[in-house]
């Protein structure tokens, strides 16, 4: 009884640690966007370079993703974790007393490098202690918490942005970083480090890492001749990586896992949906402030209706998967996004605020039946040593579509807009970008159902 509490309590406490740290990332990540518009203006900052403040972030958090999974899983989770708090904390800290984009850009490349060691830590550290029949609901409540983040970020970020300055959206997170920091240290007595004494791949996460910059930044860079060749030797890159770690005892990525076809679908899933969907808190904060002329308290209102329907229906879709398929969810979710994005690529001047409502409302219910089941198949399919690792796929498939959508956001920029600060010159040009962005997406995400699909009858 007394062993059966003391789980319990470490549960408790290991779900409340990860999900308290899991709302860092999601908030910044959407009260930057809403905050764009402000910083472009202080620093007369061009649209494309503008671009790179969130971009940078994500950049930096995909490249440390796989190589800080692989490290937790031999070190302890635990002390990974920690050391993000404190560096996204500091990094936080550093941003807001920028003095220019460039540098904002550099701090939030040192703030994405924490954010990959918090959220690749913190769901290893939940799947490691909960048991498969009460996982997903688990997942539910702390990927909830993301959407919940996701829902106060341009709310809260348009509050404060509108009467504290772009800055004080940094300033909040530091509070907040120490609070967890105290936490972790209080709760969690346990270590979680299933691979101790196994040797760390040292030349193969500089491998990964480089070619991963080289096809994120050549993406971003397109359609120019430099850009072509990043992408393509990146590629070339990543396979000759791929063979490389085949050869090792102890890769920094275990290539074999993507033998098992329910972590090889599942991850190809999470990389569309994210590659889909992210762009489209950016794409409509720029639309509704500069084409609906709205400040950014009222454009954060509109935009929190899709995260809030992530918040309601996450939950209610990690419990489901613990009971049904999570495949058949996930699948579901891919339908309503595809649905949710095609009707934005018909949006133009006119076009009310309760139709753009609506639209949030099916892909902020569809991403929240897609991410918890998907999330607790990827975890459920591979064994305890390797939790650190799959948790950092998770991540590293959500990072890297996040920064392919707003790579495909900066190339269409590139070509319709050019490297020039937003004016009313630029309006149409713009409108023109997001109708071309989210017929891509649309296309993408349709694609997504199928390898859902897929992925389902493999299992």
């Amino acid at each position: 009884m007394e062993q059966a509490q003391t789980a319990s309590s470490i549960r408790i406490a290991a779900l409340l640690v990860a999900t308290l740290a899991n709302f860092l990332t999601p908030f910044m990540s959407s009260a930057v966007n809403i905050a764009l518009p402000a910083i472009g203006s202080e620093f007369a900052t061009s649209a494309i370079l503008l671009s790179w403040v969130p971009t940078s972030f994500l950049l930096a958090a995909a490249m440390f993703a796989v190589p800080f999974g692989r490290i937790s899983d031999i070190y302890g989770m635990k002390k990974i974790f920690s050391y993000g708090i404190i560096i996204f904390t500091v990094a936080s800290f550093l941003s807001a007393v920028a003095p220019s984009t460039e540098s904002l850009i550099i701090f939030r490349i040192l703030q994405g490098i924490g954010g990959a060691m918090i959220f690749v830590t913190g769901l290893a550290i939940i799947t490691s202690v909960y048991p498969p029949q009460e996982r997903g609901k688990a997942i539910g409540i702390n990927i909830a918490t993301v959407y919940i983040a996701l829902s106060l970020g341009p709310v809260l970020g348009g509050i404060m942005t509108q009467y504290f300055g772009w800055r004080s959206l940094f300033y909040a997170m530091i509070p907040l970083g120490i609070l967890i920091l105290i936490l972790t240290y209080w709760k969690l007595n346990d270590e979680w480090a299933e691979c101790k004494g196994e040797k760390f791949d040292i030349k193969g996460s500089i491998f990964y890492s480089i070619v991963l910059v080289m096809v994120m930044y050549g993406f971003s860079t397109l359609p120019h001749i430099t850009g072509i060749i990043l992408v393509i030797g990146g590629i070339i890159g990543f396979i000759g990586f791929l063979m490389y770690e085949l050869k090792l005892e102890s890769p920094v990525l275990n290539v074999k896992l993507f033998k098992n076809r329910t972590f090889a679908f599942s991850n190809l899933a999470a990389l569309i949906n994210y590659s889909a969907t992210f762009a489209v808190t950016f794409l409509l904060s720029l639309y509704l402030q500069y084409i609906k002329a709205l400040d950014p308290l009222s454009a954060g209102l509109i935009l929190v209706a899709q995260p809030v329907m992530m918040a309601i229906f996450a939950p209610i879709a990690g419990r489901l998967s613990d009971k049904f398929v999570p495949q058949k969810l996930a699948a579901l979710g891919m339908v309503l996004s595809t649905i949710g994005l095609f009707l934005f690529a018909f949006i133009n001047a006119q076009t009310s605020i309760a139709f753009i409502t609506v639209g949030l409302i099916i892909i902020g219910t569809g991403f929240g039946f897609f991410s918890s089941p998907n999330t607790n198949a990827i975890m459920g399919s591979v064994e305890r040593k390797f939790y650190g690792v799959a948790s950092a796929m998770v991540s590293t498939m959500r990072l890297l579509g996040q920064t392919f959508s707003m790579g495909l956001a900066l190339m269409v920029f590139a070509i319709f807009i050019g490297n020039v600060q937003i004016t009313t010159l630029q309006y149409p040009a713009l409108l023109n970008s997001i109708h071309i962005v989210f017929l891509i997406c649309t296309v993408l995400c349709f694609i997504g159902i199928f390898a859902a699909l897929i992925k389902q009858k493999t299992k």
